[in-house]
Formats: C-alpha cells, structure tokens, sequence
C-alpha cells in the first residue's frame, strides 16, 4: 500500500480514537485550542512569485535519462494531485535561469576548479551565437513552461569571458568590477539577444537580472561572479534600458539582488555598493533609476547572513519594511537563500539534511520574509544540489550522465506556500495570540474565491487551532501538512478546531463563497 493511503488510516484512527475520551479530556483540549482571527479588511503587499534557480546542476540534469529528470521536473513544477489528493509538486511559479559567463569552455584554464561551478554561454569566443548550448538548463525552463510556471527571468553572475578585463568569469582582485564601461553596450547586446534566441525556443523571458550580489568581491575563483559598484550598476541598467527598448522586448529588468538585505538600506561595511533603495530609486540620487521604461518597480535582496539570532532577523526585516515604505509602490523580493553558516549555534548551512528541522528553519525565514518585510516573492537558491549543504530542494548524486535523487522537507515545506498562493493573491492580517509559539500568515486569491492560511509549529508537541474567518463563507477547507511523517500531504480535518502536529508546516486552503 502506498505510504501516504497508510498515514491517511492512521490519522483517520487515532481521530476515531479521540473521539472515545472522557469528557474531562475533551474540556481540558478545548481549553489549550489557540485562536487565529483572519481579516481580509486589512491588505499587505501582493504576491508575485515563489521560485528557485537552476545553478548549476541542470546544466547536467537536464541531459540525464528522461524517466528521471521528468520525475525532478514534475516535484518542482506540477500543480496536479495524485488518486489521494496530494500534490505531486510545489507549483513553483517563476523559475530563474542562470545565463553563463562561458567558463565551461575554458575548463581548468577558468580556474574554477568545481566544473559544476562553471556554466557554459550561447556567445562564443568568435562573437557568434549557439543557442544548443545550455542544453540541459533550456531542458527545464521548457519543461517548467509545460507545467506551467508563470514566469521566467534571466540571472547573470558575470558577464562573458569575451568581455571581461581578466577573460575570466570571476574579479583577480574583487577590488574592481570586471567589465569596463567600454562593454557596457557588448554586455547589454549580448543579454538582449540571448532573450531573443529564448524567445525563439518558445522561452518568454519576463525578467533579465545582470548583476548578482554587486557587494561581495567574488576573487576567489569559487564560481563565475563579479563585483559591481552603485554608479556602475546605474550606468550599465541606462544602456540595458535602451537596449530594450531600440529591439522591443517586453522584459523588465530586476535589480540588483543585494548579497544581503540590509545592503538595500544601508551601505554597512560596503560604501559605494549598498544603500541601494536609495541610491536607485530616490529621485535626489545621481544613480536614480526609478523612471526607467524598462524598469521593474522592483528592489532585490538576499536573506543569507540576517536570519539569526531571532531579534536580528526581526529587525532587518523590519527596517527594510520602513525603507520601501518611503518610495512609493517599491516591492521587495527576496531573490535568493539557502542555510548558510552556523546562524549562531541555531543551525549549520553545511552538512546535507533531508529532515524537518532545516525545513522549520526555512520556514521561519519564508514567514519573516513575507510578514514582516512584506516581500512580493521568495526564491531558494538551487533547485537541485549535488552538494553536503543545506542548498537544495532535490538533492541528486553529483554524476553528470545518470544518478539518483532525493526528495528534502524543504522542497515539501516551500510547497506550503508556492503550491497554493497564486500570483496576484495578496497577504491578509492573521494574528494570534501573542504568546504563541505559532507563525501564522493569509492570503486571499486575486479572484477572492480562495484563502490560504500557512501555519508554522516549531515545537516539539502538536497544538490545536481554531481559525476564526469571521463572517466569511466557507464552502471547502483541505489541510496539507509538511512534518516527519507527511510530505505536503492533504489530511482530514473539520472546519472547527484544527491539529497542528508537532514540528510541522501546515496549509488551509479554504474555498469561500464570493
């Protein structure tokens, strides 16, 4: 019998069980049931995306036997369920694709030692296009426009090698950009016609990224990535804009994913790199940006490094939450995490985990994020790792040609939120008690027939809830849990007093009357 049709039956007894207590318990679990009070009068920002990325193991998943790389698509992408009513994926609503520098056809001489680190670029070394190349990262980006993923953006972390001043994919010295002004123009030609070459593969690129985490100084020849300073990047998003423009594309453009978010508020220990709320979108800056055509009203950021202890990652967040209420309708998105580090003894980023305890802690950074920064989308960082980290979603053997794969509680428990929450929905008021060790956040669809309310227990015993909706009609609750024993498993329930397991992510999707 299937795993999940046996949890069902388990569940199904011990509610049948339940039922045979004495009064005396049934008082005492009435009493312990914690309120949640929704009010869909009060609005938050709007919900535009969950995502991830394909760096860098598509490159090579994608050509694997297509048994196995159609399963890894369809954990990621699918919005259908199976004969029990579970999702069979997460629903993943924008899919980031990394536009190599072509440090792959350099091989050893791009210093990148990891080969899985380098990525390969459909310009080549004569100035000609190739777009068989990424192969394996086009694979998937078709493949989630199948399932139907929304959205599709274009991330760079350096410029091609033709253009570089070192010809490499990284900085010699991390103290400089690694592209002069002077291939502004080449770099900018060359992201627009590698939109033009997806376009024709039937790939519409709805977001172009040029720069990734401008702050750090990327010397190390870990992987491809440059520096860029503030000036520099306004400079190059003028050229891009037009660009664009001149070859009407429909592509926005995002900046300028921060390598950590308080660097969108305050320059910190980066002067000339951070501050970039105000530095791109307050009209006083000589670095302005904010009246681009071509511009997403968009400031992009990094949770790495501001997730703990608790009261730092409270604060960040709600300093920046104050920083992007003084530009008008600026979102935030939360463009990419992982766990990294050792988050002050709460947690290490290395060692691989399959468990629910690094998917708690994704989930408290998924909640803070979107509660208390107001974040319009949250992208983890790499879909599907060959690593020992806490960087992947799907974990594979690091086999070029065929492997295995391994499902982690994080890919289930970003579910809880990408497989329901819609683009368009909007964030509504949840509160519960203040002493609560719950987190608890809503959001109504853009149609107002759907509510989606996502519950977070961190403790090591179950709790009970009563969600109050007020006066709103409810014609239909399923409830998916993310725990030890569920994969984003739908579950009976009642519309009344509701169990939370101990350790767990759960989701309510209620259906209501319009």
């Amino acid at each position: 019998m299937h795993n999940r049709s046996i949890y069902r039956i388990l569940v199904i007894l011990l509610l049948v069980g339940f039922s045979s207590f004495g009064q005396s318990s049934l008082e005492n679990a009435a009493s312990s049931v914690e309120q949640i009070n929704i009010d869909t009068s009060v609005v938050y920002q709007s919900i535009d995306n969950f995502g991830a990325s394909d760096a860098w193991s598509c490159q090579f998943v994608g050509l694997w036997p297509k048994d196995k790389k159609e399963k890894i698509a369809s954990l990621l992408f699918s919005k259908e369920v199976d004969l029990d009513g579970n999702p069979k994926g997460i629903g993943l609503s924008l899919w980031r694709f990394n536009l190599g520098a072509g440090s792959s056809a350099q091989g050893t001489q791009s210093d990148i030692k990891d080969e899985w680190r380098r990525a390969e670029s459909f310009l080549q070394e004569d100035g000609s296009y190739n777009f068989e190349k990424q192969k394996g990262q086009v694979w998937f980006a078709q493949k989630a426009k199948d399932f139907g993923v929304d959205q599709l953006l274009l991330f760079s972390n350096s410029p091609p090698v033709k253009f570089t001043k070192n010809s490499k994919a990284y900085s010699s010295s991390g103290q400089a950009s690694n592209l002069e002004k002077s291939q502004f123009q080449n770099f900018a030609t060359y992201l627009t016609n590698a939109i033009i070459g997806l376009e024709k593969k039937g790939l519409s690129i709805d977001y172009v990224s040029p720069f990734n985490e401008p702050q750090w100084d990327w010397a190390d020849a870990g992987q491809e990535g440059t520096p860029f300073w503030n000036n520099e990047i306004a400079d190059f998003v003028r050229v891009l804009d037009s660009e664009i423009t001149k070859k009407g594309l429909k592509t926005k453009i995002d900046i300028a994913e921060a390598g950590q978010i308080n660097y969108l508020t305050r320059e910190d220990n980066r002067p000339g790199r951070g501050d970039q709320i105000t530095q791109f979108f307050k009209p006083e800056s000589k670095n302005y940006l904010g009246n681009l055509t071509n511009l997403s009203h968009t400031i992009s950021g990094h949770s790495y490094f501001t997730t703990s202890p608790n009261q730092k990652l409270i604060k960040e967040r709600e300093i920046l939450s104050e920083s992007l209420e003084t530009v008008e309708g600026l979102k935030f998105w939360m463009s990419e995490y992982c766990i990294l580090g050792d988050n002050y003894g709460e947690i290490e980023g290395n060692g691989r985990d399959l468990s629910i305890d690094p998917a708690l802690y994704m989930a408290k950074v998924i909640h803070s994020d979107l509660a208390i920064a107001n974040a319009s989308a949250w992208h983890w960082w790499t879909a599907i790792s060959p690593y020992d980290y806490k960087d992947g979603l799907i974990y594979i053997d690091k086999n070029k040609q065929d492997g295995d794969f391994y499902e982690s509680k994080m890919l289930w428990t970003l579910g809880n939120y990408s497989r329901f929450i819609e683009p368009g929905s909007k964030r509504i008021k949840a509160s519960v008690n203040t002493a609560s060790s719950l987190l608890s956040s809503a959001y109504i669809d853009k149609a107002n027939s759907k509510i989606t309310l996502v519950i977070i227990n961190s403790e090591n015993k179950e709790i009970n809830i009563q969600p109050n909706l007020q006066d709103i009609e409810i014609q239909e609750l399923k409830t998916y849990v993310t725990s030890k024993d569920y994969n984003l498993e739908l579950i009976p329930n009642t519309k009344s007093n509701i169990e939370v397991p101990a350790k767990s992510i759960i989701s309510l999707v209620y259906k209501i009357a319009p």
